[in-house]
């Protein structure tokens, strides 16, 4: 087990954010679908079981192979997938409390979700500032290299501000009410100016430099995850704020629901398809399975959560109708990721280290392998 942990990188929390999303969205679909929440509940309660396995499994990883985790943390091609460990964190407190009750009870699901949201919320702050800071003064990275992967630690704490507002009814009415709401608020905006830094720097990347890796190529749906996280976040927002902040105030947030989500959904959109030529085109290429197909599902996830949002908030069909189809897209991305991890922990390739590289005829200039993509 320690040997076999050696290679486990920080990205593997993706796939816990990616099985925990497909039960809180499913849970919020329109209508009434027999045995969904049932089956979404069973979701959630796997995203928790792999969060446990996967803390337990990276404890031994920093505690046996302390050398291994530092280099991770020397590589701009891994670092940022730190903040897959907030995201994971939130993205399991969350769905404790949309579906996790059912087994668990309330009380049980208001304590895992304030832990797991504080602690998520804690690691998600600190990423979002320590990343950059490696990135700009131990990292040595180029505009040329720059990829969506560099807003996972940026994005963390949009989650905090999505899931936030869920733990808003269960605390003291007045202060304590208003200052969480308020700081959700406030990580929402960090979060956002952050995101409207490195957009460019990985559109540019993309317009000038070329078609990304064709390993890298489905991290061009991460940036979905920071627009349909903040849809979903001002929308959290305008339902809970009733009663917690003076009446202006919550009609101001019923207002941005609709007026930054509906032109941030339709940007979504736009990114989707342009994300899924680049995709189709890697397909063609020979691009095989690697765990950045985990980016098929959390940011999808997010924008069928930013669709309800915006379908609870505007009363259109249109946008309940787009959140069933983003979910059937989430749940075959999901079940696809899933098989294909499952194989390749059987078979040991995902967890073996780098293969080394061919040997030359002659001396060439030795290059760091990143552990992200596998």
């Amino acid at each position: 087990m320690v040997t076999a942990v050696r290679h486990l990188g920080p990205n593997w929390y993706a796939s816990v954010m990616g099985t925990a999303i497909v039960a809180t969205a499913g849970a919020g679909l329109p209508g009434h679908l027999p045995g969904l929440r049932t089956a979404c509940t069973a979701v959630w309660a796997l995203s928790l079981a792999l969060l446990l396995t996967l803390l337990t499994a990276r404890t031994l990883h920093w505690t046996h192979h302390r050398d291994r985790a530092r280099a991770d943390l020397r590589d701009p091609a891994t670092a940022p997938f730190y903040g897959c460990l907030a995201m994971a964190l939130l993205a399991v407190g969350g769905g404790a409390l949309v579906v996790g009750q059912d087994w668990i009870g309330l009380r049980a699901a208001v304590a895992l979700d304030a832990v797991l949201f504080g602690a998520g919320t804690l690691v998600g702050l600190v990423a979002a500032v320590a990343v950059p800071y490696l990135m700009a003064v131990r990292h040595r990275v180029h505009p040329s290299e720059a990829t969506p992967v560099w807003l996972l630690p940026v994005v963390a704490p949009m989650v905090s501000a999505a899931l936030g507002p869920l733990l808003v009814p269960h605390l003291p009415a007045g202060q304590a009410q208003e200052t969480l709401l308020l700081a959700c608020f406030a990580m929402f905006g960090l979060s956002l100016l952050a995101t409207l830094l490195m957009l460019p720097l990985v559109f540019a990347r993309l317009v000038t430099g070329g078609p990304l890796p064709l390993a890298l190529t489905p991290t061009l749906f991460l940036v979905l995850g920071p627009l349909g996280q903040s849809t979903t976040a001002v929308g959290k927002f305008a339902d809970f704020a009733p009663g917690v902040v003076p009446p202006a105030s919550a009609h101001a947030f019923s207002l941005l629901a609709v007026l930054y989500g509906v032109p941030v959904m339709g940007f979504a959109l736009l990114w989707f398809a342009l994300a899924t030529a680049h995709v189709v085109r890697a397909r063609r290429r020979g691009m095989g399975f690697a765990m950045t197909w985990w980016a098929f599902t959390f940011p999808v996830g997010t924008c069928v959560t930013g669709a309800e949002s915006l379908a609870r908030h505007t009363g259109l069909a249109v946008y309940d109708g787009l959140a069933f189809v983003l979910y059937g897209v989430l749940v075959v991305a999901w079940g696809t990721a899933a098989v294909h991890t499952a194989r390749g922990l059987v078979s040991g390739e995902l967890l073996a280290g780098p293969r080394p590289a061919p040997v030359a005829p002659r001396p060439v200039t030795a290059r760091t392998t990143s552990a992200a993509g596998r």
